[in-house]
């Protein structure tokens, strides 16, 4: 059992993740859910083997010292795919995402048009949030590939790993990834802004230092365009800010308030035709939410979102609503990841 015949399986099997586990079989996730594979069980020194050739000396040294390790594998005429070993009670894992060898236009999204306006802005700090498995990347690369082929502008993205490859049209775009070409997320931010970027990209917002220093990118005239695990539009307020101390809170809320541009709350929901759908929230900072956001009414925004339809904005139970009436979702999967389950 090598790895390239495990990650072709992978996509043969239309799975979106690869679980190798240490005492047990290798398990697949096909539309969201884990599936056992009939392969033998693997053990500790097999996984490392797999995956030992295609590591660098930093990478071996980072994954002894650490304990777990992210990393991307571009394997020819396969695929990308993003890794993460880690050390659990039976021994190695690792956990592998596919990355589609082509990025979706954002044509491919139900709220298409409200995400071209987002990607228009000159400034200001855009969130895509989700939990793991989302889809906050593939969101996040079809919105960059956008301005990629819309503007004249200077990328720069700071992963851990790259995911997606870009290539250059319109935009001069440079991809940095953590431990290959900067020692974390904080050196590669600090070195961005002397960087003359237009717009920067971040992988993650990982900790309170990496937040803060998005937020001062789009309060001094970047783009900033980041994902962040959070459940809402709304819940991401509340998520940023309590990142920091009870002393700073008050601080960062304002700023928040000032540079925020938009927050994109994802989740995926199975298609009664197979294969899964993103379904979105959209909250706009708009001269109303941004007030909302300063005066700490944040359990308001909510109730502000129904009715700004008309500009862009929209809840999640709104856009479960319209698929559920076009026939492209079940009522049943709607109920299960609405905020309001007895509407459906």
């Amino acid at each position: 059992m090598d790895l390239i015949s495990l990650l072709r399986l992978t996509l043969t099997q239309h799975a979106s993740d690869l679980h190798l586990s240490a005492g047990l079989v290798p398990i697949l996730r096909i539309d969201g859910e884990l599936q056992q594979t009939s392969l033998p069980v693997l053990s500790t020194e097999q996984i490392v083997s797999l995956f030992e050739p295609t590591l660098t000396d930093q990478q071996r040294q980072h994954f002894h010292q650490q304990l777990d390790l992210d990393l991307a594998l571009d394997i020819q005429d396969l695929s990308r795919f993003r890794v993460h070993l880690f050390w659990q009670s039976r021994g190695v894992s690792a956990a592998i995402r596919c990355i589609p060898s082509e990025i979706f236009p954002l044509t491919h999204y139900d709220l298409a048009q409200t995400f071209e306006k987002i990607c228009h802005s000159p400034h200001g700090l855009v969130l895509v949030t989700g939990p793991t498995g989302s889809g906050k990347s593939s969101t996040l690369a079809a919105m960059l590939e956008h301005i990629n082929h819309t503007r004249h502008a200077h990328i720069i993205s700071i992963e851990d790993p790259i995911e997606y490859l870009f290539q250059v049209k319109k935009c001069l775009i440079q991809q940095r990834e953590i431990l290959r070409h900067s020692h974390d997320f904080n050196a590669a931010l600090y070195a961005a802004l002397r960087q003359d970027p237009d717009i920067i990209f971040i992988g993650e917002l990982r900790d309170t230092q990496t937040i803060r220093l998005a937020l001062t990118a789009a309060e001094t005239g970047h783009l900033v365009l980041a994902s962040l695990h959070s459940a809402s539009a709304t819940k991401t307020i509340n998520r940023v800010v309590d990142a920091f101390s009870a002393s700073e809170k008050d601080s960062i809320r304002q700023l928040l308030a000032e540079c925020l541009h938009a927050i994109i709350a994802q989740v995926l929901v199975k298609r009664k035709t197979g294969g899964r759908i993103a379904v979105h929230e959209v909250m706009l900072a708009t001269p109303a939410v941004r007030n909302l956001i300063h005066e700490n009414k944040i359990n308001q925004l909510y109730s502000n979102l129904q009715t700004q339809s008309a500009i862009g904005m929209i809840t999640l139970d709104q856009h479960l609503k319209q698929l559920t009436q076009q026939g492209i979702i079940e009522p049943a999967h709607a109920r299960a990841v609405a905020l309001y389950p007895q509407n459906f």
